[in-house]
C-alpha cells in the first residue's frame, strides 16, 4: 500500500500505533477527519482509542524494541495530556451554555 505521496507503507508496530493515535486525535477534535475535513470532539471515542493503545502497550511489554517502547510511552503521555486539556475545555464550554 502507498500513502498520498506515493511512498510504500510498511506494516509495523509504530504504523499500527500511529493509526490508533490518529483516531484519538481526530476524536479529540485536534485534527480534521480526512474524509469530511471537519473536526468534531467525541471524548468517549478518544478515551476508547487511548485505552486501546494502553492495552496494546501492556500486551506487548517486553516484546518491543527500545525505540518502539519509547514511541509508545511518548504517544500515550501526549494523548493523555491532550485528553485532559480537551476535557476541561469541553466542560467549560458546556457550563457557559
Amino acid at each position: 500500500m502507498k500513502d498520498n505521496n506515493g511512498h510504500k507503507l510498511e506494516a509495523s508496530f509504530v504504523t499500527l500505533a500511529m493509526s490508533v493515535a490518529s483516531s484519538a486525535l481526530m476524536s479529540l477534535g485536534l485534527v480534521p477527519d480526512p474524509q469530511s475535513n471537519k473536526t468534531k470532539v467525541n471524548l468517549d471515542l478518544a478515551r476508547f482509542n487511548i485505552d486501546l493503545l494502553e492495552m496494546l502497550s501492556l500486551k506487548t511489554k517486553g516484546n518491543l524494541t527500545k525505540e518502539e517502547q519509547d514511541f509508545m510511552n511518548q504517544v500515550l503521555a501526549d494523548l493523555k495530556m491532550k485528553f485532559v486539556e480537551v476535557s476541561h475545555v469541553e466542560k467549560s464550554s458546556n457550563k457557559s451554555i
